[in-house]
């Protein structure tokens, strides 16, 4: 058999690129347009382009579908919506280094889910990695512990809504590990299709502060459909990848979006970042890499090269 060589890793870095990108032109759109309008641009432009490509491709839909795969796309789409509202909200790094602290809660809550007992190792990357979250949220830009406690400002609610959104890609992740039998443009499809209809809800049920009247801005418009497009690319850049390379070595390379962000921010927006930020962020990416990094045992029923995380990582 073949080694894939660097070429997937070249995927994974190119499809990381794309999402920064895209985390950027959210960030753009930051004060112009409310957060739910940059989702629901998101997702509709995403569940246009899953179910052209199953059209296309003649892929049979999962409809209505397994319960597994609603809690996935369920999931999924309360992930996607704390992130674009916290997004919209803070510092861009800061909620990709709190977002990806996902494997974290995927080594919990594999523990009472399917009895998989952490090992020392695991528990102490937990540990370190809600550290780190802690350090970034309540230390990071000197802030204190009484501040944030007290604080009614909406990026007190964001870091809250980013370490939600964490949690609920665990959860969407780990109900995708156990789908079987489905098609990955079919999960594609459901979760878009979800997502759009979540997004679509939280559009009219939380207060819209800014309004649409900004949306005929040339500029602002060319942000939204540029959130959709890079999204887009960078998702067949991260199928490409997962498709030739090791899953594991794959998603450590993907946390490189999250220095692209930092190096942009700082270069770019002239951010200063303290110790504490510094600090926070290596106690998070430290502990998720080597979670991703562990050896799991493959479920026996499961095919060699049936790996879900082309799925997960495709479309969020």
């Amino acid at each position: 058999m073949s080694t894939p060589g660097v070429k997937p890793y070249l995927w994974m870095l190119c499809g990381s690129g794309w999402f920064a990108a895209m985390v950027l032109f959210i960030d753009a759109c930051k004060g112009d347009c409310d957060w739910q309008v940059v989702m629901v641009v998101r997702s509709g432009l995403a569940t246009v382009f899953a179910v052209l490509m199953a059209v296309a491709t003649r892929v049979p839909l999962a409809l209505p579908g397994p319960p597994t795969l609603w809690l996935r796309s369920v999931a999924g789409s309360l992930s996607m919506v704390c992130t674009f509202y916290a997004l919209t909200h803070l510092p861009p790094s800061d909620v990709l280094v709190i977002t990806n602290s996902f494997p974290i809660w995927v080594a919990l809550f594999s523990w009472p889910a399917f009895g998989e007992r952490p090992t020392l190792g695991v528990l102490a990357a937990v540990l370190c990695g809600v550290l780190g979250v802690a350090v970034i949220n309540l230390l990071g830009e000197h802030k204190t512990v009484v501040e944030v406690a007290h604080s009614d400002d909406p990026p007190a609610y964001a870091y809250t809504a980013a370490v939600f959104a964490s949690v609920f890609t665990a959860v969407a992740m780990m109900g995708l590990n156990r789908l079987k039998g489905i098609p990955s443009l079919a999960v594609v499809v459901h979760f878009s299709a979800v997502s759009l209809v979540v997004c679509g809800a939280c559009y009219f049920v939380f207060p819209r502060t800014i309004g649409n009247a900004k949306l005929a801005d040339p500029r602002i418009l060319f942000d939204l459909l540029m959130v959709g497009a890079t999204a887009t690319v960078g998702q067949v850049f991260l199928t490409k990848a997962f498709k030739g390379g090791a899953a594991t070595k794959v998603s450590v390379v993907g946390l490189s979006q999250v220095v692209m962000v930092m190096a942009w921010e700082r270069a770019v927006n002239g951010r200063v970042f303290d110790w504490w930020q510094l600090f926070g962020t290596v106690l998070v990416l430290g502990p998720t890499g080597y979670l991703m990094l562990r050896e799991r045992k493959r479920p026996p029923d499961r095919k060699p090269d049936d790996e879900p995380v082309v799925e997960q990582v495709a479309i969020e």
